[in-house]
């Protein structure tokens, strides 16, 4: 290869160098600061292609897509001051990459000490102004967006939106849920008392009544057996009286020989009486059949 072969071939290679140094690309997930010595000179490139001077401005990317800081549980006390441990964590982003290099060095371990710090004291703040029964019951989404936006604020020098805070759980401090159970329990145990006394009075009415319905039953029941049996003996007296008025010997004999067969019914029975007695009249009047 010539001289000028080799010239021109190093003269395209540095064409080529400083053409690849002078374009750079910022993708959409991305957010680029150009600097010339040191010094920022823009940051709002859009997301494509874009043109530089080689050797004396360079480029820095930061990552523009949401981030999420899952902080550690802390202790914040409420208005009664009692502990709660609370689990969080922060959605956020870098909204102005210019702020964000120059306040925290463009380092994510920055922003989220920041963070942290600035969620802590809204979130104290919040736990302080209610009692445990408002957070735990309807006040947790109203202290998330108040957080939220306190942080936002706060936030916005150094470069970062807050997107979301949320609070994962709430718990009650071991010693406190000690209590909280035992009054419950405790509670819980009242009132099943409470119901088994009132079921055990209903039931003691119930059997009472049940009782005297029962006792009025009988009474009633014995009431018209009585009179029934009344009824019936008033109606066989009255068959008897009107039979006898009939026929009275007839009667007589016919009673004479029912109490015969009642008191000979069985070879065991005996009975010591004078056979004149009236009781062994008909026995005594009997007379056989004529040609017998």
């Amino acid at each position: 290869m010539s001289g000028k072969g080799m010239m021109g071939a190093i003269a395209l290679l540095i064409v080529i160098f400083v053409g690849f140094g002078a374009v750079y690309r910022v993708d959409m997930r991305q957010k680029a600061i150009v600097f010339q010595f040191g010094e920022i000179v823009r940051s709002d490139d859009e997301p494509g292609l874009h043109f530089k001077v080689p050797f004396i401005n360079n480029v820095q990317k930061f990552d523009a897509r949401i981030q999420t800081m899952d902080a550690a549980p802390e202790s914040y006390l409420t208005r009664e001051k009692k502990n709660l441990i609370v689990d969080s964590f922060v959605k956020w982003r870098i909204a102005n990459a210019a702020d964000f290099y120059t306040t925290l060095g463009g380092l994510k371990a920055n922003a989220e000490n920041r963070l942290a710090q600035r969620v802590n004291d809204a979130l104290r703040q919040e736990f302080g102004k209610r009692s445990v029964e408002q957070v735990i019951s309807g006040d947790r989404v109203t202290i998330m967006d108040v957080v939220r936006e306190t942080t936002d604020q706060e936030t916005k020098s150094l470069g970062i939106e807050v997107v979301d805070v949320r609070l994962k759980r709430v718990d009650l401090d071991t010693t406190i849920s000690i209590g909280v159970y035992q009054r419950m329990e405790a509670e819980r145990s009242r009132v099943a008392k409470d119901l088994r006394a009132r079921g055990a009075e209903a039931g003691e009415k119930i059997r009472a009544n049940a009782d005297r319905q029962r006792a009025i039953i009988l009474a009633e029941a014995r009431r018209q057996a009585q009179q029934t049996k009344g009824e019936g003996d008033a109606q066989a007296t009255a068959i008897y009286a009107d039979a006898f008025n009939r026929d009275s010997e007839f009667y007589r004999m016919y009673r004479s020989l029912n109490a015969y067969r009642a008191t000979f019914n069985s070879p065991d029975n005996l009975l010591v009486i004078e056979p004149t007695s009236e009781f062994f009249r008909y026995f005594n009047q009997a007379r056989p059949a004529l040609g017998e």
